[in-house]
């Protein structure tokens, strides 16, 4: 395995903004919208979709990314950090 290209096991250790993704809320109401990751901070993911930017909290979301023809799915609320942060915590856990 590369290290250095996305696969379904170091999706969490890669941006994530660019890549197209459908974003699931898991609490209260349940709701979907499919689009690309455009933002992403400690404790929300902000989506481009086609009805404008949606910002979601990371702690209801489930993400969907799609890449090479896999389904990668993750539960933001387990990736709850800045995302420089969340790459450094990745690799010092998987590398």
């Amino acid at each position: 395995m590369d290290k250095y290209h996305i696969t379904e096991k170091n999706i969490p250790a890669h941006e994530w903004n660019g890549l197209q993704a459908v974003v699931q809320t898991t609490a209260g109401k349940k709701q979907s919208w499919a689009g690309t990751i455009v933002w992403e901070t400690k404790n929300t993911i902000e989506l481009e979709t086609g009805s404008g930017v949606k910002k979601i909290p990371k702690k209801i979301a489930r993400i969907t990314f799609d890449w090479d023809g896999k389904k990668m799915v993750l539960e933001a609320k387990d990736w709850i950090a800045r995302p420089e942060d969340r790459v450094k915590l990745w690799w010092r856990k998987n590398a």
